[in-house]
């Protein structure tokens, strides 16, 4: 094995563990976490769960911290791992990547902004609207930033397909699962609500692991 096959292996291990990095604190947070604050239709509850967890709602903050810093990380190492493969997709799913963890990053504002209007002398009608306001942000730019998650995707899995370093089929998988993702945010966009679209991201699940186990396990293969 050459010293820059080597080389490359190490890239994608440390990608790898960038990688799971996001999908851990993605799990914690917007699954674990996120259910015990923010009640859906109900801001005056999710006020109180503020006001009476405030370490719990802080966890779920730092959480959204590790999502931003772990995606872009994720995004740089992919770049560095692929840009001698193909520059341009490369690039593609670097900017992309980037501008997922920009929408989180606003999710992350606004959960902010909740804390601090949660422990200001508002008026309790104000803090509920706030509130409101602030949890609409926190959904919305999860659901815009899911658009771009679904776009960095594609590059990922095109350059699988073609360099065929890594198996094609997890690079068609991470394609139909970036496509799923960028259908169900505009089915959620068009007032479509469906059990049907629930399934779209599926495939971008199991491509997502896919990746992640091959990175950790394997590394990438030689060119051929």
């Amino acid at each position: 094995m050459s010293s820059s096959h080597q080389s490359l292996k190490k890239d994608a291990r440390i990608t790898g563990i960038w990688y799971l990095s996001l999908a851990v604190f993605g799990v914690l947070g917007f699954l674990v976490f996120h259910p015990k604050v923010f009640i859906t239709g109900d801001p005056a509850a999710t006020l109180q769960n503020i006001i009476e967890n405030e370490s719990i709602i802080r966890t779920r903050l730092l959480l959204e911290l590790a999502i931003v810093l772990s995606q872009v990380l994720a995004a740089v190492w992919f770049f560095k791992l692929f840009r001698l493969i193909n520059e341009w997709a490369a690039w593609s799913l670097a900017i992309w990547g980037t501008v997922n963890a920009v929408a989180i990053m606003i999710s992350a504002i606004a959960m902010g902004s909740m804390i601090n209007v949660a422990s200001s002398s508002l008026m309790t009608d104000e803090q509920i609207l706030l509130i409101s306001v602030f949890h609409n942000i926190i959904s919305n730019a999860w659901a815009v930033g899911s658009l771009f998650f679904g776009l960095w995707l594609i590059p990922m899995g095109h350059i699988v397909t073609h360099s065929r370093r890594m198996p094609v089929w997890l690079g068609y998988t991470l394609i139909i699962g970036g496509f799923g993702y960028m259908l169900s945010t505009f089915f959620h966009y068009s007032g479509i609500e469906s059990s049907f679209t629930e399934y779209l991201t599926i495939p971008a699940t199991v491509g997502e692991f896919w990746m992640i186990g091959y990175l950790l396990i394997f590394g990438i293969r030689p060119k051929e």
